[in-house]
């Protein structure tokens, strides 16, 4: 009889261990919507100060903002494809840290006054591969909306956006066909020095 309490005790035990731990995760995460709303947040906070914090101010906002919300590793890897196999550790790191500099640069560059404008929600949808998309649009006044379908895949406990297509235009597939091909015609060296040039520009326009 003693045995089986303990027993029971035992399982008790791991069963409330499990629950608080999955509790625990479930409060710790947050879910897809919860992080692209957080981040469309984020990015009107820095339009609406974007001329006083001037393109460094708005990149040194920004860079938590974007590093958080993103999965730039999963996105350098899909850019280059079969490429990645190719690179070394450390050219392989030497993307993601460029990506990353150059995701934070457009956002910085494109996203850097305010008029008014504010991001709308308007569906979710579950992907046959498990990811999520977030489908929104950017009211912007006396001028068309623009709609923004944000791809996310679930990392860790929290999700993370690995692609975003702005009116039917997919982020990914640009940098796809213009960074795959640098890589494989003239090398790595090439590609870090092309990016290098594209973060520049943003910085001066």
């Amino acid at each position: 009889m003693v045995l089986k309490n303990m027993k029971l005790a035992i399982v008790f035990i791991f069963w409330l261990f499990a629950t608080v731990h999955a509790t625990v995760q479930a409060e710790s995460g947050a879910t897809a919507k919860q992080v692209v709303e957080k981040f469309q947040a984020e990015l009107i906070d820095v339009m609406k100060n974007g001329k006083q914090l001037g393109f460094a101010g708005r990149y040194d906002k920004l860079y938590d903002s974007v590093s958080n919300s993103h999965d730039l590793t999963k996105i350098a890897r899909i850019v280059v494809g079969k490429e990645w196999e190719k690179l070394s550790d450390t050219q392989q790191q030497k993307l993601v840290d460029i990506f990353i500099r150059l995701s934070v640069a457009s956002y910085a560059h494109n996203f850097k006054d305010y008029s008014g404008e504010s991001f709308v929600f308007d569906s979710e949808e579950e992907t046959t591969r498990g990811g999520v998309v977030i489908h929104s649009h950017l009211i912007i006044p006396d001028d068309k909306p623009v709609k923004f379908d944000y791809m996310l895949k679930e990392k860790g406990n929290s999700w993370r956006i690995i692609n975003i297509i702005a009116n039917g235009v997919s982020d990914l597939a640009l940098k796809r066909s213009e960074y795959t091909s640098i890589l494989q015609r003239e090398g790595f060296d090439a590609l870090i020095a092309k990016i290098n040039e594209k973060i520049d520009n943003y910085s001066k326009l």
